[in-house]
């Protein structure tokens, strides 16, 4: 009978630790790159989301012929208070021809992973070539993958900070003292501090309001904008004037239009989906005084490519464990003779 891995947080860990961050982050992005070249093989649509005054939790399904996904994903902002992470995930990778799950993952830690892979994705394409300083706005979770993700894959030498939270940035600095010893790390005033200078700017903050955490005044010649935190209705990052000065990038257009910075421009607002520059069939930056911006809200074909990889590691690595999910059955017909059977057995407990 075909089996269920299930793979936890200590697997993801064991991943990491032993190929290092920098090689599964590289790794990362190789699977992004080969999903979205496949882009029109997918069947697509926008997220799944239950919104209460306190946050959101959603489904993210895509499939194509042999593979379907999905991913179970929270955002809480007012966790942390509560000693409780603001997102957390879980996500099934099942085989289409028989519908039997293969996998069942966290993606917890996997997501921010991915997150960063498709931030450096999108940034290679559409950020300079000879950028190397970086501003992060938003010190939490996200955090230290977006900073090493620039740094080990994008040559970022130096990376200026913002948080409202000191506490946050406090953190920030610490593990980058840790994963990045090489990297020049900043601590900023305010936004505008962080940003001056910078050729990348990555927004990836929390809070479930419309930020104008960034204004057009702060856009220079050049810069890239890496919004991450804008993903869900009635939450933004950027002022309007800045998607107005700046070529806009996005996933999926349909989803985009929903959660993303687009939420607050007209329907008519032109933008690209990133899988056309990939693809060849757009161009990505055109020249050096360009503003880019990637208006990034995660896409559920990224989890798919997360939940590829990790499978792949745990194959090559001998991890994981049968998760227990399916019955095996001798007769596939007799699913109240296999209860019976194995309630039963000996050892077994009936209520």
């Amino acid at each position: 009978m075909p089996r269920t891995t299930l793979l936890t947080t200590s697997d993801i860990a064991r991943i990491v630790a032993t190929h290092g961050l920098p090689a599964v982050l590289s790794r990362m992005v190789e699977y992004l790159e080969a999903d979205y070249r496949r882009w029109q093989a997918f069947e697509k649509t926008p997220r799944l989301a239950s919104h209460s005054p306190v946050g959101v939790i959603e489904l993210m399904p895509i499939c194509d012929d042999r593979e379907y996904s999905f991913k179970y994903v929270n955002g809480h902002p007012g966790n942390p208070a509560k000693g409780l992470s603001t997102v957390v995930a879980f996500g099934v990778l099942a085989d289409v021809p028989t519908g039997y799950p293969a996998v069942i993952s966290e993606l917890t830690l996997t997501t921010a992973i991915r997150t960063a892979g498709t931030s450096v994705m999108a940034a290679r394409l559409l950020a300079r070539a000879d950028s190397k300083v970086m501003a992060l706005i938003g010190n939490g979770a996200q955090s230290e993958f977006q900073a090493n993700a620039f740094h080990h894959l994008m040559g970022i030498e130096e990376v200026r900070l913002f948080d409202v939270d000191l506490a946050a940035t406090d953190k920030l600095v610490a593990n980058l003292a840790l994963s990045a010893p090489k990297l020049r790390v900043v601590r900023c005033t305010d936004a505008a501090d962080a940003v001056r200078g910078a050729d990348i700017v990555t927004t990836v903050t929390a809070d479930k309001t419309n930020a104008t955490i960034i204004t057009a005044d702060m856009i220079a010649p050049g810069v890239h904008f890496n919004a991450v935190g804008g993903d869900c209705p009635g939450k933004t990052e950027m002022a309007a004037g800045v998607l107005e000065r700046a070529r806009v990038f996005v996933e999926f257009e349909p989803q985009s239009r929903i959660e993303g910075e687009l939420q607050q421009m007209p329907a008519d607002f032109r933008v690209c989906e990133l899988w056309r520059v990939l693809a060849g069939e757009m161009a990505g930056r055109r020249e050096a005084s360009e503003v880019t911006l990637f208006d990034s809200v995660g896409f559920a074909l990224e989890d798919y490519a997360s939940l590829r990889m990790m499978r792949d590691y745990a194959r090559e690595m001998g991890m994981g464990r049968d998760a227990g999910l399916i019955p095996d059955m001798a007769d596939p017909k007799n699913l109240f003779g296999y209860m019976t059977d194995t309630a039963a057995k000996p050892g077994s407990k009936v209520a």
